[in-house]
């Protein structure tokens, strides 16, 4: 029996749900899905089963979310309720992945899968949530911490750790840790939508006075850029834009990525080199964050930036 499968699936679900698990080859890639309760699918015989296909060329997936009692599909309307969040993190991977466990604004992850080298799964389980409040929120947290925005489908289906990746060649085990056992709710996810937008703002208008406490994000965004553009302290400005922002669920936390963001876009368009500039936000914000904490943030934050100006450019 593939004991992590069992664990993992055993955490994820309650007995006498009804789930969904779906197999993958990536050639011929035609999926076969099997919809099953809990207790079948924990049984040995099929484990047994799909530790074959696994080992024949078959990825092993499951639903997110249990399904309807009855149900012979994985259609949105099959599933019964929102049970995971759920992030694809594909780039940047390990970068990404400990700036959210830096993260004021989320919660700890029940789980994090690790899928290939450097790619991460990462879900919480979740009660409150409504299906539109499922979505808007997985769109939250792909944006603000550069997962997958394709990946906010009440049916998603995950990896099933234990098993192979088989798209690789060797194939990769699929491994998981499990962070935290709470179930967070809506309330527990500070990530509203002016806070993910001043991440990503990339147009810069003209100077202006200070924000007021209920400016939009952008206006932060073209503010903090022209003030850093003319040499203002980055430091005095982080307080500034916090002490202006006691609307943010965590006013300092927006205040400073909006201000580091903006510093390493500024730096990489004057030509600066990525390396260096992460050496820059390393010395701006190392007496606050450990050391591997603060080198990882850098990096996420540099990235960031980088994608910023190529979508600049695109556009």
């Amino acid at each position: 029996m593939n004991l992590v499968a069992h664990q993992f699936l055993n955490r994820c679900f309650a007995p006498e749900e009804t789930i969904a698990l779906l197999l993958r080859r990536e050639s011929p890639t035609v999926p076969t899905q099997r919809v099953v309760t809990l207790e079948t699918a924990l049984a040995p015989r099929y484990q047994a089963w799909l530790s074959y296909e696994n080992g024949t060329g078959a990825n092993v997936y499951a639903a997110a979310n249990p399904l309807r009692p009855g149900s012979r599909k994985r259609t949105k309307e099959c599933i019964a309720s929102v049970r995971h969040l759920y992030l694809d993190i594909d780039e940047d991977g390990d970068a990404r992945l400990a700036a959210l466990r830096a993260s004021q604004l989320v919660p700890p992850p029940t789980s994090i899968l690790s899928t290939s080298p450097g790619k991460y799964q990462v879900l919480w389980r979740v009660e409150g949530f409504d299906f539109a409040g499922q979505e808007r929120t997985l769109k939250l947290l792909a944006i603000a911490f550069g997962g997958d925005p394709a990946c906010t489908d009440c049916n998603r289906v995950l990896r099933v750790p234990g098993f192979l990746n088989r798209k690789y060649d060797p194939s990769y085990r699929v491994t998981v840790e499990y962070p935290d056992d709470s179930i967070w709710t809506p309330d527990d996810f500070e990530l509203d939508t002016d806070a993910v937008d001043a991440m990503h703002f990339v147009s810069i208008s003209t100077p202006r006075k200070p924000p007021l406490k209920h400016s939009h994000s952008e206006s932060d965004w073209a503010w903090v850029s022209h003030e850093l553009a003319h040499g203002k302290d980055a430091v005095k400005l982080t307080r500034e834009l916090a002490s202006l922002r006691l609307d943010k669920p965590n006013p300092l936390y927006y205040s400073q990525r909006t201000v580091d963001i903006a510093s390493a876009r500024l730096w990489l368009i004057e030509g600066i080199a990525i390396d260096d500039v992460i050496t820059m936000l390393e010395s701006r914000r190392c007496a606050e964050l450990s050391a591997a904490l603060c080198s990882a943030r850098a990096r996420e934050i540099a990235a960031t930036a980088q994608r910023m100006i190529a979508h600049r450019k695109t556009v």
